[in-house]
């Protein structure tokens, strides 16, 4: 599966860091909406825990695609 958006995108240094719990340099949305962090962390675990990946691709001004699979039943 895959989630894309169309976005602001990040760089490497918030890629390298994005599913960790300290990462405490968070942006704003293009809305500018405020995240509390926490999402993609507990999605991580979520998907990890089931036996399956999760990863992202962004490019700063072309948006962001989050992937993640999941084993089959």
């Amino acid at each position: 599966m895959k989630v894309r958006d169309n976005g602001m995108g990040m760089d490497g240094q918030s890629l390298a860091t994005l599913f960790s719990i300290q990462n405490k340099n968070r942006q704003f949305g293009t809305e500018g909406e405020k995240g509390t962090g926490l999402g993609l962390v507990l999605c991580k675990q979520f998907i990890e825990q089931h036996g399956g990946q999760i990863w992202v691709e962004s490019a700063l001004g072309r948006g962001t695609t989050v992937f993640f699979t999941l084993p089959s039943a």
